[in-house]
């Protein structure tokens, strides 16, 4: 397939059938079941796809008419995603860890009439707000469970709407996707949010195909993608589909690739599935980066003194960048540290690509000088979501999300504000207008993050606009370099940093758990970690890794106070997003008092 098929791909079922035809019986989709993994072909998911949208069709559901999908991460997601625009429909994903108030506000806002929900445990906190909002006319059961009484709402088994006459179902869907065009909505993506309630992103068919092109080029240019299809990309799906990350980078950059795209169990069995599938692309957020950072340096440090000193050494010259006097030590990290650590990543990995949040430029480091390359990428759901990328071909900078892709035009306006335009920017927000209004501007993105260009055209985030800390000087500090130093500590799991209109920086701590263990253990201590941090000499230990961070800090940036959190930031606690963001109104909402008195006697 050649780069100039994705211009031509007038929607997303159009690509997807094309790679279908293409690869036909090779695999495709798999799934773990009863410890093995299993496989689905292009041909078979492309029948699922067209029986399933004339399914749809044939339910009295308009064009244009939107369909919750709440699901995890399988075959089916994929699927369902497909056949929905297949119909003539709009998808509407969901976090499978939304609330029943989560559910009930999409289902409103966007006005569903049908529902695909994976599972009875799925359906607990879904099936209320589904009878609360009377918009549902068809609820779709991937796995056969109990169904209460839904009123209106008429059920419908998904092994009954896969099944059937596939060559007639691909002509009824031929026909339709004939007349949708890449400025017609693909999705509504709501936006997980660090404040306020989700917005619905709408995103066009050309705006994820924008996306899919520009990041295939680089494929193609600087990591000798195989385009026959002979040795297939493998990607291990493990972000939320429903974010708008993973939905392009992890679902439609794969079918444009021709790759197979393997399920993750989840994140304690992530470890594992990465040795089994052995991908060759992962697509992560920084999160995951340094827990894996983090357990990484754990196990060198138990292997000795010879592993921690080439460690070190191989940090140095990543840092600096590689000389000649550093060959010997160089070609020993190679023989002895680097082999067992790609190892541990399947041993066959290309390119690890982080996004949806900012990344510390120490985490990319670390991985480089381990042999692994770790490329940046930067976007927001708003730009289909990706803008920029890091590539090999210009040159990996750890402090820069690299150049804008293909088919993007990035400029700085005079605030430092980022300003993005081209196909790959959103139609606007669902039932916005005034939002709308000011988030897109004469068609130009105003993507709220603070940042420039520099001499290579790889862009600099510095910060986010409406998250920058003003102290009461008039001086900008930006809270996520900060906080990411800070958690780059092995006493520390996680940090937000206050000081808006105050004299100094305060922070808000959670104390790693594995550190805190093996502290308490050493000190005589039960663990038990809301008693320890009453301690003066836990506080004490803690205090110090502050202040190691505080050593590479300006004056203006230093964390002066700190208090600890009752509890580890979570998605369920709602004080972290789906996409590992820490949620600063939720967090300033239940400690504020506690952070307030940091600044006072």
């Amino acid at each position: 397939m050649q780069l100039a098929d994705f211009d031509a791909s007038p929607n997303l079922v159009a690509l997807f059938l094309q790679r279908a035809d293409a690869f036909r019986d090779q695999p495709f989709l798999f799934a773990k079941r009863d410890g093995t993994w299993h496989a689905l072909s292009w041909r078979q998911a492309a029948d699922q796809v067209c029986l399933l949208a004339e399914a749809l069709a044939g339910m009295g559901l308009a064009p244009g008419d939107r369909v919750m999908l709440v699901a995890d991460n399988r075959p089916e997601w994929c699927i369902a995603d497909l056949a929905i625009m297949a119909a003539g429909l709009v998808t509407v994903p969901a976090y499978i860890t939304n609330t029943e108030r989560d559910h009930q506000h999409i289902l409103d806002n966007s006005g569903a009439r049908a529902v695909i929900v994976a599972s009875a445990k799925l359906a607990k906190p879904l099936l209320p707000a589904v009878l609360r909002a009377g918009s549902v006319a068809h609820l779709i059961a991937i796995e056969s469970f109990k169904l209460p009484q839904l009123g209106q709402t008429d059920s419908h088994d998904w092994g009954r709407l896969v099944s059937g006459d596939a060559a007639a179902a691909r002509r009824g869907v031929e026909a339709r996707i004939a007349g949708i065009g890449r400025t017609d909505l693909a999705c509504l993506i709501y936006t997980s949010g660090t404040g306020g309630a989700p917005r619905g992103v709408m995103q066009h068919h050309g705006a994820i195909l924008c996306n899919v092109a520009g990041a295939a080029k680089i494929f193609a240019e600087d990591f000798a993608w195989d385009q026959s299809g002979r040795t297939p990309e493998v990607f291990l799906s493990f972000l939320p589909l429903s974010h708008a990350y993973e939905h392009s980078a992890g679902q439609y950059l794969p079918i444009a690739l021709g790759g197979q795209i393997h399920y993750s169990e989840g994140l304690e069995k992530l470890a594992s599935n990465i040795e089994e599938v052995r991908p060759t692309v992962m697509v992560v957020v920084p999160r995951l980066f340094e827990v894996l950072r983090t357990r990484i340096m754990k196990q060198v440090e138990k292997q000795g003194r010879i592993a921690r000193y080439l460690m070190d050494r191989a940090l140095v010259i990543a840092s600096r960048g590689r000389r000649l006097t550093d060959v010997p030590v160089d070609l020993l990290i190679g023989k002895l540290l680097r082999p067992k650590i790609r190892q541990r990543f399947g041993g066959r990995v290309k390119a690890m690509v982080s996004g949806g949040a900012p990344l510390n430029p120490d985490i990319g480091t670390f991985f480089q000088a381990m042999g692994l390359t770790l490329l940046q990428g930067y976007g927001q759901t708003e730009s289909g979501p990706i803008v920029s990328c890091n590539r090999p071909k210009v040159g990996l900078k750890m402090d820069t999300v690299g150049p804008p892709m293909e088919g993007v035009t990035v400029r700085i306006a005079a605030d430092g504000e980022i300003l993005v335009q081209g196909e790959l920017v959103m139609q606007g927000y669902w039932r916005n207008p005034e939002e709308t209004a000011r988030t897109i501007v004469d068609g130009w993105l105003h993507t709220g993050d603070i940042g420039h260009i520099d001499d290579k055209g790889r862009i600099v985030i510095t910060d986010r606009k409406k998250d920058m800390i003003v102290n009461d000087k008039g001086d900008n500090v930006s809270p996520q370099k900060v906080e990411g130093m800070l958690t780059l500590q092995p006493e520390i799991a996680q940090a937000m940093v206050v000081g808006d209109k105050r004299p100094y920086i305060a922070g808000l701590i959670v104390p790693d758990a594995e550190w805190a263990l093996a502290w308490a253990r050493a000190n005589g201590e039960k663990y038990d970690l809301a008693a320890l941090q009453d301690l003066p000499a836990f506080r004490s230990a803690v205090r110090e890794a502050v202040d190691r961070v505080n050593r590479d800090l300006s004056v203006i940036e230093k964390v002066r106070q700190f208090a600890f959190a009752d509890e580890p930031f979570t998605i369920e606690n709602e004080e972290m997003t789906p996409s590992l963001k820490i949620r600063r109104h939720k967090l300033k909402a239940r400690y504020g008092e506690r952070l307030d008195g940091l600044y006072k006697g």
